[in-house]
């Protein structure tokens, strides 16, 4: 329903249409490379991927696609991956659908578009020496290790996240003990606490 209100928001505009929309990491991929589009507005959470994933492999085919990241996850702890991965822009899904097409085109113009509190926060981490310690603890994390934090604050085994990420059992124990190391938990209950936790208290700003 968002995406469809987001949809008829855009072809309102006279200077935009919307060439194709879904809901699934694979089906965008296929639809981008078929349609060519100018921007991209994505998601973080999908269904069968991850949007930092969605964002690289879309800049994979199409170098000069322009993306907005429009996601309810907190863009502190987000701004700065998007950007790595190759986004433009973020904007909550709290936002009204104006603040959403003042985004839309700014990015379209190649601008940046941040929130002011998260454009101070990137630049202080540009500044930062890189050898300064993270400013928070899940900023230790890769984005694959991040996503399985995610998933493990959600309740998910490690046996349902490594089918819902198409990724080997193994695989995914290697990153939780990866996780458990560089957040400094001794043990599996206590890294599921932390992450329910965790991704409550995001949820909840």
């Amino acid at each position: 329903m968002l995406r469809k209100g987001l949809a008829d928001s855009i072809n309102e505009d006279p200077n935009l249409t919307t060439c194709a929309q879904t809901g699934s990491a694979r089906e965008a991929m296929k639809l981008a490379a078929a349609a060519r589009p100018d921007i991209a507005v994505v998601d973080i959470s999908l269904p069968d991927g991850h949007g930092l994933e969605l964002i690289k492999n879309l800049k994979a085919i199409l170098p000069h696609l322009k993306i907005l990241v429009l996601s309810m996850h907190d863009e502190a702890v987000y701004s700065a991956r998007v950007l790595r991965a190759g986004a433009l822009g973020y904007v909550m899904k709290s936002e009204p659908p104006d603040s959403v097409l003042k985004a839309i085109r700014k990015v379209m113009r190649g601008e940046f578009h941040f929130s002011s509190s998260q454009i101070e926060h990137l630049l202080l981490q540009i500044a930062e020496h890189p050898t300064k310690a993270a400013r928070s603890p899940e900023e230790l994390l890769t984005d694959r290790e991040l996503e399985i934090l995610e998933q493990l604050g959600r309740g998910f085994t490690p046996k349902a996240i490594a089918s819902h990420l198409h990724l080997s059992l193994k695989t995914v124990q290697a990153h939780r003990e990866n996780i458990k190391r560089k957040l400094g938990f001794s043990t599996a209950p206590s890294l599921a606490h932390f992450a329910f936790s965790w991704s409550r208290d995001r949820s909840s700003r």
